[in-house]
């Protein structure tokens, strides 16, 4: 069964230009697909056209018309006073009102015991039960702790949380609503390591439709059945996940490649010889000028097809200070809070030259704050951080801020980087800003933008200690890859904090894992620590299980106790029996309220006896 199906579909937002065009896909029930393509192509736009926000200009579209469609990247307006909770209990708002409608038709039945009341509750009671109205609060705890929102924020106003907060906040509530068709676009942005791995297993299990947008190429790998990569407007599509799309793009692009060499070959010698053949006819041979008319149509096919491309390789690359010393850097007894919330205490770490270390945890924890102590930007409550006398550092901060944002590009580097032109536009060249790029406002830059500016003004000076706070946040997948190769090339220390997993397993030798205000060092790769993780819990989980053995048994029963029991017994027996006789007496008397009244009464005050005589023979066994 087809969920989605998407048929020559054509966007412009300009005159004459077209985002979309020709697009054309289906999804079927229950599939997990990867939409992809650079920034600009038309990905959030092809969602909010599924979702019916936007009008398309051609082409058809088609969503099936019994499922419910939700978008992630849409955050609804809530009133000025609902809290977290609100919202996150807003997803059961139909479970909620069968509730009050139970209990008005609960009051009822208390005066009137007519059957279609009595129907009526029963068609309620079961569609409560059906729809989960049972295990709601269980189901809202479970998915608020899985995405990271703690009881404190819960209790908080919505409009007070961060644009961080309130994604993690409606991705929940999404989940809730048991939406068939998600429609997530960039929901990992906001999410830290734990919360990811918690969103992807759920995904796994989910029984519905997935198209996620991502620039997470791990998260990519785990969930995508397969790819849809939109270019030049229209759909290529791929049956795998990320990596698989990586290895068949390339293979792809030289195979584009070969037949347009191919291609320019054969116009080459289509071109020499309807050349000849039209000196032949002049000759006294008109018929070979309808064969060189022939080939030179032939030739106007072939030169139709245009050299593929891909894009352009940046050629940046730090300019490495070789390290003479011992330590890079030393931290010693470092503590921080910021009034009661203590974030680390007594921290002890030292980096040596060429170490590449990842320093990763949960939001919040106070990853920034420690790349902050370590370059001078805060100061520690306690203890101390330093560089090596000989450590020239480089930062990269999560949010990048220029000092005159009016500034455009190459004024930008003449005034903070002390350069001169030719060498500012050299080497603007260098991290792709060319042309009339460079007189851009700094300000009227992109994220990754911003990034990548920043690194070239970093990459100016000998450096051996490259210091990167969530550098890939918010690229794309060509600038990640961008960023992967220049940071490839520097082969001093490096510290990053980053959630990107795939960025840690291909750069982290070490990790620093931030959690409870103490880290966790291990060297190896990421993978290898999350292995170790898994054998810590194994061990841990072995642990209790030894200490629940060696907890002392409960002495043997006495006479007394054992006569004692076998009385409960009996009693159990006796109530359990007059239990049964109650069912189905109520079943007899259904259409009789004023008996029924009196036979849930009954029925109460036995499973209360009940209840107590279990706990009792509980507690003599």
């Amino acid at each position: 069964m087809t969920d989605i199906s998407v048929n020559g579909l054509v966007k412009s937002f300009e005159l004459g230009k077209n985002i979309l065009d020709g697009l054309s896909f289906d999804i079927t029930e229950g599939e997990k697909v990867g939409i992809l393509g650079h920034n600009g192509c038309g990905k959030t736009t092809l969602f909010r056209i599924l979702i019916g926000e936007l009008d398309y200009d051609e082409g058809a579209v088609s969503v099936a018309g019994s499922k419910r469609i939700g978008l992630i990247s849409q955050i609804p307006v809530y009133p000025p006073d609902w809290t977290t909770e609100d919202v996150l209990r807003d997803a059961h708002k139909n479970l909620y009102a069968i509730s009050d409608k139970l209990k008005m038709l609960e009051k009822q039945m208390e005066t009137d015991s007519s059957e279609h009341i009595l129907k009526e509750y029963d068609r309620l009671s079961e569609d409560f039960r059906r729809l989960g109205g049972y295990e709601a609060d269980f189901n809202r705890n479970k998915v608020a702790n899985g995405l990271d929102i703690p009881p404190a924020m819960r209790e908080q106003l919505f409009d007070s949380l961060s644009g961080g907060e309130r994604t993690r906040v409606n991705l929940a509530r999404l989940i809730l609503e048991n939406t068939d068709i998600l429609l997530l676009d960039e929901p990992t942005n906001h999410l830290d390591l734990h919360a990811t791995e918690w969103l992807e297993d759920y995904i796994l299990h989910f029984k519905g439709t997935v198209l996620a947008i991502s620039h997470d190429r791990f998260f990519l790998d785990r969930i995508a059945e397969r790819c849809i990569e939109i270019n030049d407007g229209k759909a290529e599509f791929y049956s795998g996940g990320y990596s698989f799309y990586v290895i068949e793009r390339q293979k792809r692009f030289e195979e584009k490649l070969r037949k347009y060499e191919k291609d320019q070959a054969k116009i080459e010698q289509l071109t020499r010889a309807a050349e000849q053949m039209h000196l032949w006819a002049f000759m006294g041979n008109d018929k070979l000028h309808k064969r060189a008319f022939s080939m030179e149509k032939r030739i106007a096919k072939l030169e139709q097809t245009e050299r593929p491309t891909q894009a352009k390789k940046l050629t940046a690359s730090f300019t490495s200070r070789e390290f003479y010393a011992d330590e890079v850097l030393v931290c010693k007894e470092l503590s921080k809070a910021y009034g009661e919330k203590k974030l680390f205490s007594d921290l002890s770490l030292s980096v040596t030259g060429g170490e590449r270390i990842a320093l990763i945890g949960d939001n919040g924890v106070g990853k920034s704050t420690f790349i902050k102590l370590i370059m001078q930007q805060e100061v520690p409550d306690s203890g101390y951080a330093y560089l090596g006398p000989s450590v020239r550092p480089a930062y990269l901060p999560q949010i990048i801020s220029f000092t005159n944002e009016e500034r455009n590009l190459i004024d930008t580097m003449l005034y903070d980087c002390k350069c001169l032109p030719q060498q500012a536009r050299d080497r603007l060249g260098a991290f792709g800003f060319r042309g009339e790029d460079v007189y851009t406002p700094v300000g009227a830059l992109s994220g990754g933008e911003k990034s990548r500016l920043r690194l070239c003004m970093l990459m100016g000076s000998e450096i051996n200690l490259l210091i990167l706070d969530e550098p890939t946040n918010h690229l794309d997948i060509a600038s990640r890859e961008w960023m992967e190769d220049t940071v490839s090339q520097y082969s001093e220390a490096l510290l990053f904090v980053s959630h990107d997993r795939y960025f840690i397993e291909k750069f982290a030798t070490r990790i620093w894992y931030l959690e409870n205000g103490r880290v966790t060092d291990y060297r190896g790769s990421y993978s290898e620590f999350r292995e170790f993780k898994a054998r810590q819990a194994v061990y841990t989980q072995t642990a209790k299980a030894e200490v629940k053995k060696k907890e002392p048994q409960p002495k043997k029963r006495s006479g007394s106790s054992e006569k004692q029991r076998a009385k409960l017994e009996r009693e159990i027996e006796k109530l359990e029996a007059e239990l049964s006789d109650l069912e189905k007496s109520a079943e007899e008397n259904s259409s009789d309220y004023q008996k029924l009244m009196e036979i849930m009464s009954q029925t109460d005050d036995i499973n209360s006896r009940l209840m107590t005589a279990y706990e009792e023979w509980e507690a003599l066994t």
